[in-house]
């Protein structure tokens, strides 16, 4: 693996684990595509630090199960804003 993917790998996971944030964000921070993000955490990731990958998985896994609470709320905003 070259240097430059190992070192974004890391800078995601640390990115991840000490905001929250959710693929989509991360990528967006990195500039990468959300497919990037998702292939340098659960298998590049893997490969280097199998810990560190099971605390950023732990961390994905919240925010998938949150999803459709933040969908929920982004449509009763633009709704509320609709109104105004």
């Amino acid at each position: 693996m070259k240097d430059y993917i190992e070192e974004r790998v890391l800078e995601l996971a640390g990115y991840i684990l000490e905001t929250g944030a959710t693929v989509r964000q991360a990528a967006r921070k990195f500039r990468v595509s959300k497919s990037t993000v998702h292939k340098d955490i659960t298998e590049r990731l893997l490969e280097i630090n199998p810990g560190l990958a099971a605390q950023v998985k732990a961390v994905l896994d919240n925010n998938k199960a949150e999803r459709h609470i933040r969908g929920g709320l982004a449509t009763k905003e633009k709704y509320q804003h609709a109104e105004e």
